[in-house]
């Protein structure tokens, strides 16, 4: 790179490389820290120099971390303890759940770090414009050290002084997303076991009052033979197990999210893991009707 790096992005997966990219677009320098060699070559076609361990990061003074799970989250800590490169600010956009960032952010701070925690919102798409919505929480000073590579990604909304908010408001998002994705799958579902025409169905109430944005989003990917893989199943079972995990510590029977749960757990178990999350609409298509039914 021809100036040293400003940001170490931790993640080069399906979401994390067009974050990245889209902070080298707003002129902050990155290196990217990705562990799979197919992933690195994907992000030196993307224009993103990349290395295999958070080892070599040097004077980077952020470092952006978007892995999948609380213990990968762990594993990028360990290492940075390890390396000596804990004392950064860190920004934490991996949804993981308020303990697990509570947790990685009382580590962090121990050995001189500052954490923000800012978990996402837009999928691939949005990453890629760097039009996300980011659930920033954090004290006001680490905030503003990291304001720059925030701003770079999308739209900021503070929602808290401490890590742990942005993920709690994160997870009433993901139950949000998880209960509109299927209501749309089930009521494509049903059009098409009532001999509609089930595009003809999306543009008749795409309008109205039983719009939403999953339903408009996902609606015409889940009519398609071979949907664009945008955010897996995968994504959905966890995440929705997070939901799941929050509310049983919260006290709080969540029902119609435990109805959408199954259903992602269904997808998966019928070999959608990593198909588009719109797909599952094939848990309706594969059922067999009932008896009589017309």
């Amino acid at each position: 790179m021809s100036t040293s790096p400003q940001v170490a992005f931790v993640g080069l997966g399906a979401i994390g490389l067009p974050m990245a990219a889209a902070i080298a677009r707003g002129g902050i320098p990155v290196i990217g820290v990705e562990p799979a060699p197919a992933g690195r070559e994907r992000a030196a076609e993307a224009g993103i120099d990349s290395i295999a361990g958070i080892d070599g990061i040097g004077d980077a003074a952020v470092v952006v971390v978007m892995v999948a799970t609380s213990a990968q989250l762990s594993a990028v800590v360990d290492a940075a303890l390890a390396a000596g490169v804990a004392d950064r600010a860190w920004l934490l956009s991996s949804t993981v759940g308020p303990d697990a960032v509570r947790e990685t952010a009382r580590r962090l701070e121990t050995a001189g770090g500052t954490v923000v925690d800012a978990p996402v919102s837009g999928g691939i798409a949005r990453a890629s414009r760097g039009d996300l919505v980011l659930f920033v929480s954090g004290a006001d000073a680490a905030i503003a050290a990291v304001r720059p590579v925030l701003e770079a990604l999308g739209t900021v909304r503070i929602v808290g002084a401490h890590p742990g908010d942005g993920q709690a408001v994160k997870v009433v998002n993901q139950h949000l997303c998880a209960v509109h994705i299927v209501a749309a799958a089930e009521a494509l579902a049903l059009a098409e076991r009532l001999d509609l025409d089930p595009a003809f169905v999306l543009d008749a109430v795409g309008g109205g009052a039983a719009a939403s944005f999953m339903l408009g989003d996902r609606g015409p990917r889940m009519l398609e033979a071979d949907a664009p893989v945008l955010s897996q199943i995968g994504i959905f079972v966890k995440d929705t197990g997070l939901v799941a995990d929050a509310a049983e510590a919260a006290g709080i029977d969540l029902p119609v999210l435990q109805a959408a749960r199954e259903r992602f757990l269904a997808a998966a178990d019928a070999g959608l893991t990593t198909r588009d999350d719109s797909s599952v609409i094939e848990t309706y298509r594969r059922a067999a009707p009932p008896q009589g039914d017309r």
